[in-house]
């Protein structure tokens, strides 16, 4: 399974003083260091955390590789498209939002047009696509449709779930991987995973990435962020070997 690091916070901080610390590429590099197998940045419309520079500097610096979120705007497509990072994943955008509430509306909302257009333009330039999605059996088929190589399914309501609730997400999630895996797209999770409530769902084996950020921003904050990255990984090993 691949872990890979959402950096997005490290820039948060940064932003909220205008600064130029902390620095998110350094936070990248020390992520690696603690066994990332790659780097996942959200280059947002409204430019709140990660900045076009920090793209462009994570690309010459990371030695895994860069996953790339970002919304279906023209304008975020373009950049993309001259960067050419190893995987671009599309997701919805709100600029009221604090984080992203959920998956892309691939089925309905009128938003098949864009989407369909910014998936057009990303396959013409040779980039591998995902589409980050809530874990509907209708919104997988229609993503298959699609023809991207991945879905990321969105683990938010698995992570804000409580008791009998939790165990229905969490089949939820287990029938949405088989489902997606079946129709031979790659599956990937992420959204609200901690160290608390990630094995379950790394014990999913049709799971293949994980993208985790703010639980590991958060708690590097004591520990520094190679002992933070360290020691989810050894979390999500751990679960896997037990699956």
């Amino acid at each position: 399974m691949r872990f890979y690091v959402n950096i997005d916070h490290v820039a948060t901080v940064r932003q909220a003083r205008r600064t130029d610390e902390p620095d998110p590429v350094r936070a990248a590099v020390l992520a690696e260091l603690g066994g990332a197998d790659g780097i996942t940045v959200h280059l947002r419309e409204d430019r709140r955390h990660i900045q076009e520079r920090d793209v462009e500097l994570l690309l010459q610096t990371v030695q895994s590789v860069v996953n790339l979120e970002m919304a279906v705007a023209p304008e975020i497509v373009d950049l993309a498209v001259a960067w050419k990072p190893a995987q671009v994943t599309l997701v919805p955008e709100k600029r009221e939002e604090v984080t992203t509430e959920g998956g892309l509306a691939v089925v309905g909302s009128g938003s098949g047009n864009a989407l369909e257009t910014a998936l057009h333009r990303l396959r013409e330039a040779s980039l591998r696509t995902s589409l980050f999605i809530d874990p509907d059996p209708e919104v997988i088929r229609a993503s298959a449709d699609l023809e991207v190589e991945a879905i990321e399914l969105h683990t938010g309501e698995y992570a804000n779930a409580r008791d009998g609730d939790k165990r229905e997400q969490l089949s939820r999630l287990q029938r949405a991987a088989a489902l997606g895996a079946s129709l031979g797209l790659a599956v990937h999770a992420g959204h609200g995973l901690t160290y608390r409530n990630v094995a379950s769902v790394a014990r999913i084996p049709e799971i293949e990435e994980l993208n985790i950020g703010h639980s590991i921003v958060s708690h590097a904050l004591f520990v520094g962020i190679e002992k933070a990255v360290r020691e989810m990984k050894e979390v999500v090993r751990a679960a896997r070997e037990t699956a």
